[in-house]
């Protein structure tokens, strides 16, 4: 049986996502376990979500990474797939090495927004996570923002 990582937040929810996971199905068996990096809530304003409620930023983006999780799940569930998954460190690279120290998989699959509007491509997170993990990556770009 196959395991993948998802690694993704404001995108858990798009159609691209869930197409590559099909995808994957069609290999064969598999399962997926999706990790959300909580949004630190300095974040929330630079993406033009200064209305959110306070008190879904005061833990530390935690509420709104465990929503984009529960949709994640629900719509990989959908599609046919086995998942679980967790929120994460705010910080991509630490939530991702959380993970892996307790679970193996088979390769990542990285869910980011379009290279103008994610702060995931800006720190060049692909190649980071390619040069630290040494596991094959798939890298989803989606316009669907979920907030």
């Amino acid at each position: 049986m196959r395991r993948y990582l998802i690694v993704g937040n404001r995108t858990l929810g798009g159609d691209d996502l869930v197409q590559a996971v099909r995808d994957k199905l069609l290999h064969g068996p598999s399962e997926f376990f999706i990790v959300v990096p909580a949004t630190h809530p300095s974040h929330l304003a630079e993406m033009g979500y200064a209305g959110i409620h306070p008190e879904r930023m005061a833990d530390g983006g935690s509420t709104l990474a465990q929503q984009q999780l529960d949709v994640g799940l629900q719509r990989l569930h959908e599609a046919g797939a086995t998942a679980d998954g967790e929120v994460g460190d705010p910080a991509p690279m630490k939530a991702i090495r959380d993970v892996l120290a307790h679970r193996d998989f088979d390769e990542i699959i990285l869910s980011t927004l379009p290279q103008k509007r994610s702060r995931w491509l800006r720190q060049d997170l692909p190649s980071k996570i390619q040069q630290t993990f040494h596991l094959p990556l798939t890298h989803i770009v989606t316009g669907y923002p979920h907030w």
